[in-house]
């Protein structure tokens, strides 16, 4: 059974930090690409931040650029978003998802095999 499971959130000041993790299960992790993506209320799910599976290669949202960086661990399959100086329009769920196919030079899937479930990210004072 394929399991990606999206926690580390939580409810944090503006200014502030967290790190997700996506710990997976199921499939060849090596082998997919890694994509977090966030979904605020009354928007659309958009993409934030992805890695490659092989070279490491990884794409940031301009939103985030500077901000969150993302890693992966592939000894245990799991894939980290660290989230440094949160901004109040941060707040969203967050997604990761898993992909095969990637086109060359870039880090993000052109589609999504697997999702996790979200975890809830509050930015608030």
């Amino acid at each position: 059974e394929v399991q990606l499971q999206a926690s580390g959130g939580g409810l944090v000041q503006p200014g502030g930090s967290l790190r997700l993790s996506c710990t997976t299960s199921g499939f060849t992790f090596d082998d997919y690409s890694i994509s977090w993506r966030r979904q605020a209320p009354g928007k659309e799910r958009e993409g934030v931040s992805c890695i490659r599976s092989i070279g490491g290669r990884t794409y940031y949202a301009d939103s985030v650029k500077g901000r969150f960086t993302i890693s992966r661990d592939n000894a245990k399959n799991t894939v980290y978003l660290q989230m440094n100086n949160l901004k109040l329009e941060d707040t969203a769920v967050y997604y990761c998802a898993a992909g095969s196919t990637v086109t060359p030079g870039n880090a993000c899937p052109q589609w999504y095999d697997y999702w996790g479930q979200g975890t809830l990210v509050t930015v608030s004072s």
